[in-house]
């Protein structure tokens, strides 16, 4: 069967638009010729910086026939209704239709049309120009003598040749002729700009690629990347020092040469003065070349570079590599400039001292200037959500409050704070499957090497108010102008050198994180407190302000804030009640005079953005959303029971019953399971971790064999109670034992209020996976039940009692999930 080849030739393409401009050719060429009536066996794209290439083997050589029948009007309906079967057909005239009998219905007009099949040359050379001109570029130019003329071509850069051939392996390919503004296409393509700019003839993809690699062009763009990086790793280990590798600048390199050739430059060790951070992302964004660092020296990085030329240069690159060089010096010695200006004072703290008092700084030391200086500028967070420095005052207070609950929550021994090695080793996400357990990365590592040092609780609130001052500060730095991509991180540094806390320090540079999926989450109780705060504060306030998520559009990446909050209150195993957390920096902010209603909104977003995370682990969407349902609505145990009352900050005592400390935020109602009968339950799904638990615990339960049965028998009575419901059956308030008549149902009776305490009980410890155990004791006599007693009895009491004892299996189950919401 015939191959097709097409490459689409131009001056330098950027390489952040190479790889999809290439799959999108791929696809709007294979979607025309399906369309068309053709098919292909295989299809694959490549790219270089001055061609699209487009290989698709075993294309058909022609369309089938097609034969269809188009189904007109009755034979006597009017001439409007004829002609507009005749538009719709194509057919000239009423004689050319064939008239159809119907015994039902009468004669009515059908139209016999028959559309030969077209060879596929045609096919495509229709089908490419409107390719061209419909190419979805991010950005396109018009240019020379017909940029002036209306409908005039556009394409990312301007289009120099046209390369289209077709044909089977065993016959000359015929090159596909079209043109479009000026350009027909051939069989001809060019070489290396510099190396074999002459033109070059060739007839299909093997003799084009060969032909190419000999005009030093490799086209196949991972096999370029393969090139840069081997021989980067070869040329910094025969200088003694290791590559430090780079895939985002590995694709972008392979996307500027067309012939790599791998260099070293080489800088002044004066330079190395410059923190790492700041001396990679300066050479990497300025020259798009890798560091080097001496081998075993760990994050050290070394003054030589490794760059990435175009050509073979007849010195063997010295020049090439010497004027790098002059240009990296350049950047750094700015660099180098915005390092120590950093660390200076600023000219005009006569200026910082009321906001230095304000903020409790001392401007003896750089960064307490810098924060200072944010907030004397008045520097504008969102023009409806005040400055940075109010911004900072709110998450400074949320910080304090947040710190001791947080400390609490995930410190290894009383009266230590997490962070040290064996305080975080045992603590990761809970997994929902082996493999994805695996595919995920190792449990989070501490934020910062306390060694010995291991504040206690007490010491907490003070860093983390400190931390929450601090981390904004970096802002106003030279680095950081810069170079945005280094906010925190600069804090940090900066936060060291001037004798801050380890966790003061780290906070700066982690309350950032987690910035997505497979980021890092912070251990450190400081950086935990400071990072809910941030993420918190900007959620709240832009719900407050409506400015929330629309479809695919978030300008304020408040998904990834959400995200990142039920990473750290889950992979740290933290609880707390967001709801009242919701109303702190609300109550906080002077802007937010409206009252508007927002937590119920806020909190089902959060239960979206846990969906999401938990799918991804592996988790049963039906499974949450059973979790959730029953969060949501009280189920009250036994009569007379409580479950206990949540500790003071909405944080729900663990086993061990630690009280919380008297700065904590303000008490919530119990969690879940209402007081009594009389009372509305607070729901307790704003406590996530306790979602997440749930749902293990129920995942796990289902996979048993009395899991699977109870789920059956659960359902079975929840879907006669529904029922019932609808047509307003009587359901009697309490089960009366009196009423009897089976001994099913004595036994069900004994069941459920066995199995409804102790799985209360369970659920107050937080032990979902024993709640589970007991309500599997359940399964015998609901199965027993339903075999040996008709729910629905003759005697109106009788029944109203029996349907009140399957409201209590409903209420039972309903303390850890609503079964009617899990498939199966």
């Amino acid at each position: 069967m015939p191959d097709l080849l097409l490459e689409l030739r131009s001056e330098e393409i950027p390489a952040r638009m190479q790889r999809k401009a290439a799959g999108d050719l791929k696809k709007m060429m294979t979607d025309g010729l399906v369309e068309a009536g053709l098919t292909y066996e295989a299809a694959r794209e490549y790219w270089t910086p001055r061609r699209l290439a487009l290989d698709i083997r075993g294309v058909t050589a022609r369309s089938e026939d097609i034969s269809e029948e188009i189904k007109g009007p009755s034979t006597k309906a009017p001439e409007q209704a004829v002609q507009g079967f005749l538009r719709k057909a194509g057919l000239s005239s009423i004689a050319e239709a064939h008239v159809h009998a119907d015994p039902k219905k009468g004669d009515f007009y059908v139209a016999h049309i028959a559309k030969p099949g077209r060879a596929a040359e045609g096919i495509i050379a229709e089908l490419v120009p409107g390719i061209i001109r419909d190419f979805p570029w991010p950005k396109s130019m018009r240019w020379g003598p017909a940029s002036a003329k209306p409908g005039s071509l556009r394409w990312v850069r301007p289009l120099q040749s046209i390369l289209c051939t077709f044909g089977p392996e065993t016959e000359e390919p015929v090159v596909v002729d079209f043109e479009i503004d000026g350009i027909r296409s051939g069989n001809i393509t060019y070489g290396h700009r510099f190396h074999a700019p002459g033109a070059i003839s060739v007839r299909r993809f093997d003799d084009y690629a060969a032909k190419l690699e000999a005009a030093k062009v490799v086209l196949d763009a991972d096999r370029r990347k393969q090139i840069i990086l081997a021989d980067a790793r070869n040329l910094a280990f025969a200088s003694g020092l290791d590559l430090t590798e780079d895939e985002g600048l590995l694709e972008e390199v392979s996307g500027l040469v067309e012939w790599p050739v791998v260099l070293m430059g080489e800088f002044e060790q004066d330079f190395l003065a410059i923190p790492a951070e700041v001396i990679r992302l300066t050479i990497r964004a300025n020259q798009k070349c890798f560091v080097t660092r001496p081998q075993g020296a760990g994050e050290k990085l070394s003054s030589r570079f490794v760059l990435t030329a175009n050509i073979e240069a007849s010195d063997g690159g010295k020049e090439i590599a010497h004027g790098n060089g002059k240009v990296v010096r350049a950047r750094l010695s700015d660099a180098l400039y915005f390092w120590k200006t950093d660390q200076n004072d600023l000219p005009d703290l006569d200026q910082l001292q009321a906001s230095a008092e304000k903020f409790g700084l001392d401007l003896k030391k750089p960064l307490d200037q810098r924060m200072a200086r944010l907030d004397h500028l008045g520097v504008t967070f969102h023009a409806k959500l005040g400055t940075q420095g109010e911004r900072v005052e709110r998450i400074k207070r949320l910080a304090e409050e947040l710190a001791p609950l947080v400390a609490s929550a995930i410190s290894p021994l009383e009266g230590e704070m997490a962070g040290r090695p064996e305080g975080v080793v045992a603590r990761e996400a809970p997994a929902f499957s082996v493999h994805n357990r695996a595919s995920r990365q190792d449990a989070p590592t501490p934020s910062v090497a306390f060694g010995d040092i291991s504040p206690s609780r007490g010491e907490i609130t003070a860093l983390a108010r400190r931390a929450a001052v601090l981390a904004k500060a970096d802002l106003t730095t030279e680095v950081v102008g810069e170079f945005p991509e280094l906010q925190g991180a600069m804090g940090r540094k900066y936060a060291l050198l001037q004798g801050e806390h380890p966790s003061v320090a780290a906070a700066v540079e982690d309350h950032y994180k987690p910035q997505g999926p497979s980021d890092r989450v912070p251990t450190d109780p400081v950086s935990v407190a400071v990072a809910l705060a941030d993420k918190l504060d900007m959620l709240v306030g832009f719900w407050a302000i409506d400015e929330k998520p629309t479809g695919s559009k978030d300008p304020f990446a408040l998904r990834r804030a959400a995200l990142g909050v039920i990473r750290i209150l889950v992979e740290n195993r933290v609880r707390l009640a967001l709801t009242s957390l919701f109303d702190r920096p609300y109550q906080m902010a002077n802007y937010l005079a409206s009252g508007r209603p927002f937590s119920a909104d806020l909190l089902a977003f959060f239960h979206d953005r846990l969906k999401v995370y938990l799918r991804d682990q592996g988790a049963r969407h039906d499974l949450i959303d059973a979790v959730l349902a029953a969060g949501s609505r009280p189920i009250s145990p036994l009569e007379g029971e409580m479950s206990p009352k949540a500790t003071e900050g909405g944080a729900v005592p663990p086993t061990s019953q630690r009280e919380a400390p008297p700065s904590a935020l303000p008490s919530l109602p119990p969690l879940g399971i209402s007081p009594s009968r009389g009372e509305i339950g607070q729901s307790s799904n704003d406590d996530l971790l306790q979602i997440v638990r749930r749902v293990k615990a129920l995942g796990s339960f289902l996979d048993t064999e009395d899991g699977k049965n109870l789920l059956a028998g659960t359902k079975r009575a929840a879907n006669i109670l529904a029922a019932e419901e609808k047509k307003k059956t009587t359901i009697a308030e309490n089960v009366e034992p009196a009423l009897f008549r089976e001994e099913a149902e004595k036994s069900l009776f004994a069941a459920v209020n066995q199995a409804e305490k102790k799985a209360g009980q369970a659920i107050n410890n937080e032990d979902f996976s024993a709640a589970m155990l007991a309500l599997s004791a359940l399964r015998e006599p609901v199965d027993s039940f339903f075999e040996r007693v008709l729910v629905n009895d003759e005697d109106q009491a009788v029944r109203a009692n029996r349907l009140a004892l399957l409201a209590r299996i409903r209420a039972a189950t309903g303390q850890v999930a609503d079964f009617s919401k899990i498939a199966g």
